[in-house]
Order: C-alpha cells, then structure tokens, then sequence
C-alpha cells in the first residue's frame, strides 16, 4: 500500500508564505519561505545550491526558514524568520541576469523579506540583487554594508561554546580542550581563529582540500585528519558541526567522544528524537540557532546603518543566551533544544497578539 502524500500546507506546516520564483530567460528557479512574521519583517540568507530535487529544496527552504524565526527571536530582534533557496550550481549557473530576476522577486515581496548571504552567495551577489530590490542586507562594505557575516556568526559560536565549557568544566574557557572543527570554510575558519586564541587544540575536517590547505597555511599548528568519521571517533572534548545540515545523526552520536556539541551549521538535529539520546549520552548540545546568530545579528544591525561594535557587543551576549538555555534545561529537566524552542516560541506568541501577518 503506498505511503499517503502530505498534502501541500500540511508540507508547509506553520509557515505563512512559500513563493516559487521562476525566470525561463536567466534560468532562475527558486523559492522563499516566511515562516513567521510575529515579531517583524522576515529576514534570512539565500542559499545557492545544486539541489538533487525539487522536494529537497522545499524540505530545506523550510527548515531554514523556520530556524530563522527561533534565532531572530532568540537573539532579541525585531524580526520574522525567512529563507530563499536558489536551485542550481552557483559555480556555472549564477549569472547578474539570474541575480536581477531574483532581486525582482524578492522586491515583490514588498518587504515582508530581507534577504542577505548564505551557502553559494556573496555580499558581491547581494549588490548586484539590490540594484532591483530595496530589501537586501549583507552588502559589500563599499556599498554601506556589513559586509561578511561569517564573522559574528563564528564570534557567536565561539561564546556559545564558552558557554558550553562553563556548563561542563566550570570555566568558560576552551583552553587546554581538543576541538574537532567540521567544515572550515568562511565560518570555520574564523572559529578556529577564536579557538586558538583561547588555547584550545583544534583539529578540523573538510570535504574541499583547499579549505584545509588555506587553514593549515596559515595555522601550521592545527591537525587534519581525513573526513567527518574519524573526527567524530576521535578524542575530542567538543565537537564542532559547520557545514550542513542534518550533521548529528543516530550514528553520529553513538560514536561521538566529546562532551559537547556546539557549531555554525543550521540544523544540525536530523531528526526529532536526536536532541534526547544526546543528553542520555551525557553530552550537552548547544542548539545551534542559538549559538550561530551572529551574521543574522550582523546584517540585522545593517539596517539601522551598520555600526561593528555595536553589532559584536549584541553578539557577545550569545554567552548569556546560551547560559539561560542552559538553566531552562536543567530546570525543567529537558534537554535544551526543548528549551531553545520553548523560550523562542514564547517570545514570538508575546509578540504576535491579534496581528497575524505582519505588513509593511
């Protein structure tokens, strides 16, 4: 008997809107998806990606854009949760004329979205958007903008896992601990930098050769080792996810050694279920949409005529973020991805009322 299909707003569950945006002339397909507009205008990357199908660009478009909406919320932004997905490989498909078929439909959206970076596009890229949109964040820093938002994003990682440390060991330090760094790319690689400037011992893994290459000339000091398996298996005391998503899996966590999971990477939880045999495993998971805030609150702070202080000192308080988290869990015995989502969900329910949908 075959397996009933969802239909269409089932598939969407909670979101409020999913555009298909299609250009036949540049070749553009894409989607954008508001989750929530609760607490303001959406805001959220676009991503750049050779998906396999269409169903996994819609599968990921919606998680992304529900992460957004329990990040700007639990970074204290006046703002709603959004992700636009671009279908295609940006190496050989990403042309000024798809980026301006682009802009134009994120401008139609009249500002219920902002769009800014994501895997496969650049502040270079949000330029050439914004010569059809007004409502794009993460621009170059000759344009006004924030410029690259792996900066703050890794600075915020960094003082969630200090937070993580403090919970584990008593002192929000990474000194003298080994790290295991997964991905080293424009995230990554700023975190490393954090990372030894603490102290800490890092090893990393990447899928491109060139990305360790680049980090290990510049830091002779950190060890590769060959993929995401033997860095899992390894004798880490943290563990650090910041590629893709879906990085802890079933297998992941049963072989995992550290005593802590905190990185950059979106959804990392594969499935519901994973957060509870992390915390029967003794490891303490730092949900990632509360520690990798950063760049959301960097090109957020763009909008108000982007100031870097001001921004990095709201991202050091990704410290205190987590520490709440933290005292949730422990408190109502749960783990905290459950507390994650009960203090961002609370806050968007307070900020909500008898608006709906909000309006430009």
């Amino acid at each position: 008997m075959a397996e009933p299909t969802l239909s269409l707003f089932a598939q969407l569950s909670s979101h409020e809107q999913v555009v298909a945006c299609q250009d036949e002339r540049s070749g553009l397909r894409a989607l954008i998806a508001i989750h929530s507009t609760a607490r303001g205008p959406a805001l959220g990357g676009t991503r750049f990606y050779p998906y396999s199908s269409e169903a996994d660009a819609l599968r990921d478009v919606l998680n992304l854009s529900r992460g957004m909406s329990y990040k700007a919320a639990m970074a204290g932004l006046d703002l709603g949760g959004g992700k636009a997905v671009i279908i295609g490989d940006p190496a050989t498909d990403k042309t000024p004329e798809l980026l301006h078929a682009y802009g134009r439909f994120v401008q139609s959206l009249a500002g219920r979205y902002y769009t800014a970076c994501d895997v496969g596009t650049y502040p270079e890229d949000m330029d050439v958007i914004a010569q059809e949109s007004d409502f794009v964040t993460g621009r170059t820093v000759g344009q006004g903008g924030a410029g690259d938002s792996s900066v703050l994003t890794a600075y915020g990682v960094f003082q969630g896992m200090r937070a993580a440390a403090e919970a584990v060991w008593g002192a929000p330090s990474l000194q003298g601990r080994v790290v295991g760094v997964a991905g080293v790319g424009k995230v990554g690689h700023h975190l490393v930098e954090h990372l030894l400037e603490d102290g800490a011992e890092v090893v990393v893994t990447d899928v491109r050769e060139r990305a360790v290459r680049r980090l290990s000339d510049a830091h002779p000091g950190v060890r590769a080792v060959s993929d995401t398996t033997a860095l899992v298996t390894g004798p880490l005391d943290v563990y650090s996810p910041c590629a893709l998503g879906d990085a802890l899996t079933d297998g992941v966590v049963e072989a995992l050694r550290a005593r802590i999971v905190c990185g950059a990477a979106n959804n990392q939880l594969a499935h519901p279920g994973v957060e509870k045999r992390l915390q029967d495993r003794g490891i303490l998971y730092a949900p990632d949409y509360v520690v990798n805030a950063g760049g959301l609150i960097q090109v957020a702070d763009e909008l108000h005529g982007f100031d870097f202080e001001r921004a990095r000192e709201r991202a050091s308080h990704i410290l205190d973020t987590t520490r709440q988290v933290f005292a949730l869990a422990a408190a109502d015995a749960v783990p905290p991805a459950v507390a994650a989502d009960r203090i961002a969900e609370q806050r968007m329910a307070d900020a909500s009322g008898d608006r709906g949908i909000w309006l430009p």
